[in-house]
C-alpha cells in the first residue's frame, strides 16, 4: 500500500539561504566509523551542538575533521562548494566517501551525476576542501556558491560560515544551486528529462 502525507520544507526558510556555525569543538563522526551510514547514533549527539549554532543565531553546524579543519559535512546534509579554481575553472567541491564519515546521499550522488553526465560545463572534484581554502577562496572572489543537499532539503543555499571568529559571506542564492533545485524538482515532477534509468513509468 501506499501512504500519501503532505509535508512542507525541511527548513522554516523554505529555498531561502541558511547560515552555518563552523563548529571546531564537536565532530559529527571518526573514520572507521558509522558516519556514513543512516543511524540514528549520527544524529543524537547533533542536536545540542545544533541548538547552541541557532542560539548564536545561525541555521545549522558545519563539521569538520582534523587539524586543516577539512570539510565534512552541515547539519545532516552533504555539502558542495562552487568555486572558481586559481586558474580560472569551475569547479563542484564535495567531500569524498574514502574515509567512510560521510553520508552517500542519493541527493548527493544525483547531484554529481547530472553535473558529469549531463552539464559537462563544471569540473567534479570529490576531496576535502579545508575552511582555510574556503575562506582563500571568498577572500579572492572565487568562491561563488554553497549548498547543502539531503532527501528533505533538496538542496538548501548557504549565505554565510562563521569560521575563525567572523563571517564568511558566500553569494545566494547561485546559478548552480538553483539550476539544481530547478532540474531535481523537474526530474521528480516528470516535468524535466533525467539521465537515462531516472524515471520509470508506473
Amino acid at each position: 500500500y501506499v501512504i500519501a502525507s503532505p509535508v512542507g520544507p525541511y527548513y522554516r526558510t523554505g529555498f531561502a539561504p541558511v547560515s552555518l556555525y563552523a563548529d571546531r569543538e564537536n565532530k559529527r563522526a571518526w573514520p572507521g566509523g558509522v558516519g556514513g551510514f543512516k543511524v540514528g547514533g549520527n544524529y543524537g549527539p547533533t542536536i545540542e551542538p545544533a541548538r547552541a549554532a541557532m542560539e548564536k543565531g545561525y541555521n545549522q553546524v558545519l563539521w569538520m575533521w582534523g587539524d586543516d579543519d577539512e570539510v565534512t559535512e552541515c547539519g545532516a546534509m552533504n555539502l558542495f562548494f562552487v568555486m572558481d579554481s586559481e586558474g580560472g575553472e569551475k569547479e563542484l567541491w564535495t567531500a569524498p566517501l574514502t574515509r567512510g564519515d560521510i553520508l552517500p546521499g542519493v541527493t548527493r550522488d544525483s547531484i554529481l551525476a547530472l553535473a558529469r553526465e549531463k552539464w559537462g560545463d563544471i569540473t567534479v572534484r570529490e576531496e576535502f576542501p579545508n575552511m582555510k581554502q574556503v575562506r582563500k577562496a571568498a577572500d579572492e572572489g572565487r568562491l561563488k556558491e554553497a549548498f547543502g543537499a539531503g532527501t528533505a532539503a533538496v538542496v538548501a543555499p548557504i549565505d554565510r560560515i562563521f569560521y575563525d571568529g567572523k563571517d564568511i559571506a558566500i553569494p545566494a542564492t547561485g546559478e548552480i544551486t538553483q539550476r539544481i533545485w530547478d532540474e531535481l524538482n523537474g526530474i521528480y515532477y516528470g516535468n524535466e528529462e533525467g539521465p537515462e534509468g531516472w524515471s520509470v513509468k508506473v
